[in-house]
């Protein structure tokens, strides 16, 4: 046993033996490399990426997904934004994107369709709105296409009309839609659909209450429209209000007339409440009246019977004489 080292040394065998198993290691090595990572950055490659194998390998010791982040640069590139130097989609800058907790998809497909609708929008305004937790394709696309929002909503009050009442105290129920589009600039830190209706709802009550008739309202509905138009109640929202448009109005109930019905039965009743407490008041009068009279002829009685007491004292006394 002591013997067979040396041999293995003296005829190379030992050297020869760990070269083999170091080109065995570094092989399966290869292997596992080319079998995890060869087939994404060959599409890469092909794809004019410009994501290296490296990159690929330390994206799984970053915790990345690669295959995310591939096929965002692949379609930046494809759709003729991927240029570094303009758009700023580095891989870097997406990974940076992905470990925040943020969709690079979203991002890099807002990107293409505004690019696409020649909208102002680069890879850290996206990244921004997309952390913020808006969702940034959304809100491209709705700035391209503006889309209608009802008012009220029926999925968020359960109403279906707004209740609004004229000068002449005639309620109409109106129900209008609102087309919007994202303003883009105004997306982080702007107010939410919700808010738009609730304003919208607010100048339409106001625009109806402000008119004499409902007469003019049902002539006219666009004075609706434009009035609410007129008052900017886009500002400091995430949208822009394109039109406003009434879609249904219905006349509801009469509210002046019952509510002068209710002040007349009211006053009715407060007139014989009021006569009820006089006859009252003259019932106890009469009745004090009554009670004085019985008091003085008691009085009287009491001041007759002491005459004859008198008299008897004045004879008494020698003050009284008869002749």
């Amino acid at each position: 046993m002591h013997c067979t080292m040396p041999v293995l040394l003296a005829y190379g065998v030992l050297p020869g033996l760990v070269g083999v198993l170091v080109a065995i290691a570094f092989a399966a090595i290869a292997a596992a490399i080319v079998f995890n990572y060869g087939g994404i950055w060959f599409r890469a490659y092909m794809s004019s990426a410009n994501i290296s194998l490296l990159s690929l390998i330390g994206m799984s010791f970053r915790r990345v997904d690669a295959r995310v982040i591939v096929l965002g640069k692949i379609m930046a590139v494809q759709a003729g934004i991927g240029m570094e130097k303009q758009t700023s989609v580095t891989t870097r800058r997406l990974e940076a994107h992905y470990l925040a907790g943020g969709s690079v998809p979203n991002v890099i497909k807002a990107i293409i369709a505004a690019h696409r609708a020649d909208i102002d929008l680069d890879f850290d305004r996206a990244a921004a709105i997309d952390l913020a937790g808006r969702d940034v394709l959304d809100a491209v696309q709705t700035s391209v296409y503006p889309k209608v929002i009802d008012c009220p909503d029926p999925k968020r009050s359960g109403r279906t009309t707004l209740s609004a009442i004229a000068k002449n105290g005639v309620e109409l129920k109106v129900r209008a839609r609102v087309t919007v589009r994202t303003n883009i600039g105004q997306l982080i830190g702007g107010a939410t659909e919700e808010t738009i209706i609730a304003r919208v709802g607010e100048g339409i009550i106001t625009a109806i209450g402000s008119s004499t008739s409902h007469l003019q309202v049902m002539e006219n509905p666009d004075r609706i429209s434009k009035a609410v138009l007129n008052r900017g109640l886009d500002a400091q929202t995430a949208f822009e209000i394109v039109s406003i448009d009434i879609a249904d109005i219905d006349v509801g109930q009469n509210i002046g007339a019952r509510l002068q019905a209710d002040q007349a039965e009211a006053d009715t009743r407060v007139a014989r409440a009021k006569a009820e407490e006089r006859r009252a008041m003259a019932t106890a009068r009469e009745q004090e009246m009554k009670a004085q009279v019985a008091r003085n002829r008691a009085q009287v009685v009491l001041a007759e019977a002491e005459v004859p007491l008198a008299m008897a004292a004045a004879f008494r006394e020698g003050n009284l004489a008869v002749k």
